[in-house]
């Protein structure tokens, strides 16, 4: 039984990926990172990296920025030779500092960002998005009856008809609301009325997902956050619920960390 193998893995500022495993000697070893299984998606993608001897008795595996990783979770694991079965890799020091800052920089289409970090079960992933376009959060104040967002966009820009749209999931439900925009076309914010969202018309929905269409005739581009350092913030960036109309209402972030509303019963 292979003992636990414990790879270290840092990020770099031009987005290279790179991992260090305790193998003096790596021989014909390579790293292999493989997409975790999707719906609909019955041959996950995988990516396998040559592992080299890094001089100071340990190998590293590089992962470079392109070509871009498919958008997803993936595992990463040792393969010691080329018939061999893959082990599964445990995680160790994630040095991510260089992601931070992410939001700062402009970037172009397509958008791609990688987060390495630690599942729950302690071993090594990564996390990809890769999307034409992505609309990145800021601040998310909530107050009473509203809650006020501010975002950036990040491979195209707002043109005339641009609008934000919540769409209630599984239904087709809508509400509209019109953005204000910084003047270079990237940033803006809106506000979403609480009462819009608790089902006054007859429409009975509990998520809204929201989505920013940068002009009349342009495709959706999802609003979230992912230009950082964490991978799932669904469970660390807790908004408050705010009563209205009998309801509850509370901005979160996915599982994709995409921006959602959800409306639920006092409990």
């Amino acid at each position: 039984m292979n003992s636990v193998i414990r790879a270290t893995c840092g990020v770099d500022a031009e987005g290279r990926v790179t991992f260090g495993l305790p193998l003096p000697e790596p021989g014909s070893a390579h790293l292999l990172l493989k997409a975790r299984p999707r719906k609909g998606v019955p041959d996950p993608a995988a990516r396998r990296l040559p592992l080299e001897p890094s001089g100071d008795g340990r190998a590293r595996a590089v992962l470079e920025p392109l070509p871009p990783l498919e958008e997803g979770r993936w595992d990463a694991f040792l393969v010691r030779e080329p018939d061999a079965e893959p082990q599964q890799l445990a995680a160790g020091t994630l040095d991510l500092r260089v992601l931070v800052d992410g939001a700062r920089l402009d970037r172009p289409s397509p958008v791609a960002v990688r987060i390495p970090y630690r599942a729950l079960d302690g071993f090594l992933a990564v996390r990809a998005w890769l999307r034409p376009a992505h609309a990145e959060t800021d601040r998310i104040a909530v107050a009473d009856r509203t809650t006020t967002v501010t975002a950036r966009l990040h491979g195209t820009e707002l043109g005339e008809g641009a609008v934000v749209r919540l769409r209630g999931r599984g239904s087709g439900a809508e509400r509209t609301v019109r953005p204000s925009t910084d003047g270079d076309g990237r940033g803006f914010g809106f506000t979403v009325g609480h009462a819009e969202l608790v089902g006054g018309d007859g429409t009975d929905v509990r998520y809204w997902d929201v989505d920013v269409v940068p002009a009349a005739d342009a495709a959706p581009v999802r609003v979230g956050r992912v230009l950082d350092d964490v991978a799932d913030r669904k469970q660390s960036f807790v908004y408050p619920a705010v009563r209205t109309g009998g309801r509850l209402v509370r901005p979160y972030y996915t599982v994709d960390n995409d921006l959602s509303f959800e409306v639920t019963d006092p409990g």
